[in-house]
């Protein structure tokens, strides 16, 4: 049964238990995120007298750590993007000598960390166009006005102090850490020194100043603002389901955070392996798409969770999952189809991973492997439902030996081909997801990827707008069918952004005719147009049966 203490102590002590190394964080906790905003409103709330909350610890010994229990110690130094926001490296991990570091913080670190920062680090503002996560940029000041500018105006939520980060300082504004300097920690120096201060400042606001200046170093050295509560004789395992209880309910943190935390605590190098394979190979993916893929390997994909088993299996095996999510790209580039298309909707892809990873013949398998991947995408397999169907693709996979086989797709009726599947693709419209992946994975073995393509009326759209433009020898009835088609598949096709831009409302009897003979063989060829067929739009009618039965046998044949 852990025992909890209740106490209270200076902002001053805190600082020197974290500078003495006697206060760490276990590997676990999250980021360091807040931002200067933020840091300068909860100097702007001690000033003003509010309660910071309280700070839960964790009491560390031999008893209840182990050799590989991880901590982190705080950061000395953070870096702010341009719009103020931290985005620092992680925190360095390290492990602990417990007669030292005895104290580990389960809730409060965001603040303790910006106390420290305000009073012994370093803070940088990023330059606008540099790297992102670069370390280092312009020095700024933690500052607080001494001449007494304060507003008649009370915005709710504004700063009533005027304290800021800034990267240049006047004669008028005072640097925060200043006060972490023996001589503010005794109440005769202090006196002393704070006149010394004001003597800068114009003689109607030194009143002001003296005010500010003793204030602050109460709030820092008198006043016992940090309460906490430390428990005592608590496992890992327990410290860390508490801290998945304290963050969960509120929005502290998000559960792809709190699923990281309880990974890194396990395997506290995580991240940072996530961060260099994701950086390297798989651009603009997350770290979600790694956990859930070693849901699929290692546990049960349904249940969100990591737990201590599945975080370990993923740490002795990392070396053959990065294996097996390169010879997923390696498959991708075979088969020409772009990985870039998967960043934001990568649940389709975790099944593929899975047979490479187990099946070790994979590569005579690439044909049903495309197969799968297109069923699944134009039949929107997982647009809902995604882990019980990650699931039941796990099982259906290991039934077969880990390959995915064509067979095994009839299983399921989801992805099985069938002819109103067909026809709700070539019923989709223009702008439509599903109108988009039909007309890139019909074309998908000619298309640049280093152009930008978009979907494209073959009919011009414009020319179905006014029923004044009806051919005559058409009735009101075909009209308005003709009218119901133009925005689905069978007129669609896919055009270079700057080449549909000039080719706007230009009617594709006129546009094909503008072309050379190799541009018309190619054009006819990639757009799935029999040359025989007119492309004149009396002939609509018929160009758009003729073309969606065409369309009807490529994505069929896509499918088998």
């Amino acid at each position: 049964m852990s025992k909890l203490i209740n106490d209270c102590l200076s902002i001053y002590d805190a600082m020197q238990y974290i500078e003495s190394g006697k206060y760490v964080m276990p590997a676990f906790q999250r980021q360091y995120v807040w931002s200067m905003e933020q840091i300068e409103k909860l100097w702007d709330s001690i000033l003003l007298d509010y309660p910071i909350a309280t700070f839960l610890f964790w009491h560390v010994d031999e008893y209840n750590t182990d050799w590989d229990t991880y901590f982190c110690n705080f950061l000395k130094t953070v870096t702010f993007d341009n719009k103020k926001q931290s985005d620092s490296i992680n925190y360095e991990l390290s492990s602990i000598k417990p007669h030292i570091s005895d104290t580990a913080i389960l809730d409060g670190q965001q603040r303790l960390t910006s106390l420290y920062l305000s009073l012994y680090g370093k803070s940088y503002v990023r330059e606008k166009y540099a790297r992102k996560r670069t370390v280092g940029g312009t020095i700024a000041k933690l500052v607080i006005e001494l001449n007494n500018r304060a507003s008649t105006e009370e915005e709710y939520n504004n700063k009533k102090y005027d304290i800021k980060f800034t990267t240049k300082t006047s004669l008028t504004q005072f640097e925060i850490e200043k006060l972490i300097n023996p001589i503010f920690q005794n109440t005769e120096t202090r006196k002393t020194a704070i006149c010394d201060i004001i003597k800068n400042i114009p003689t109607d606001n030194q009143e002001y100043a003296d005010f500010i200046l003793n204030k602050l170093c109460s709030k820092i050295y008198d006043e016992k603002l940090v309460h906490y509560t430390e428990i005592l004789e608590m496992e890992q395992e327990d410290a860390l389901e508490m801290f998945v209880r304290f963050n969960s309910g509120g929005k502290a943190l998000k559960p792809s955070e709190i699923t990281m935390s309880i990974l890194e605590a396990y395997w506290p190098s995580a991240r940072t392996e996530f961060g260099n394979l994701l950086v390297d190979s798989f651009e603009n993916f997350d770290t979600d798409f790694i956990i859930r893929t070693a849901l699929m390997l290692f546990g049960n994909v349904e249940k969100t969770n990591i737990n201590k088993e599945i975080a370990e299996k993923l740490k002795n095996n990392w070396k053959y999952l990065k294996i097996a999510l390169l010879n997923l790209k390696e498959f991708l580039t075979n088969v020409k189809i772009d990985i870039a298309r998967f960043s934001g909707s990568w649940n389709v892809l975790i099944p593929l991973i899975y047979s490479i990873y187990y099946n070790h013949g994979f590569k005579d398998n690439y044909k049903a492997m495309k197969t799968y991947l297109i069923r699944a995408i134009l039949f929107t397999f997982f647009q809902s439902g995604t882990k019980g169907k990650l699931q039941k693709l796990k099982k259906e996979i290991s039934n077969c030996n880990y390959a995915i086989t064509i067979d095994m797709l009839n299983n399921i009726y989801e992805l099985r081909v069938t002819d109103s599947k067909i026809e709700d693709i070539l019923n989709s419209e223009k702008g439509s997801r599903i109108a988009g992946e039909a007309l890139y994975y019909m074309s998908h073995e000619w298309l640049n990827k280093e152009l930008k393509y978009e979907q494209d009326h073959l009919h011009p759209c414009e020319r179905f707008s006014d029923d004044n433009q009806k051919p005559l020898s058409i009735k009101f009835e075909e009209w308005k069918e003709w009218k119901g088609n133009r925005n689905r598949l069978a007129n669609l096709h896919l055009l270079v952004g700057r080449e549909n831009a000039s080719k706007k409302d230009l009617s594709l009897v006129r546009y094909v005719d503008d072309m050379t003979q190799e541009q018309k063989k190619m054009f006819y060829e990639r757009s799935f147009i029999r040359p025989s067929i007119s492309l004149e739009f009396d002939n609509f009618g018929r160009f758009y049966i003729e073309r969606r039965k065409l369309l009807a046998d490529k994505i069929r044949a896509l499918m088998e």
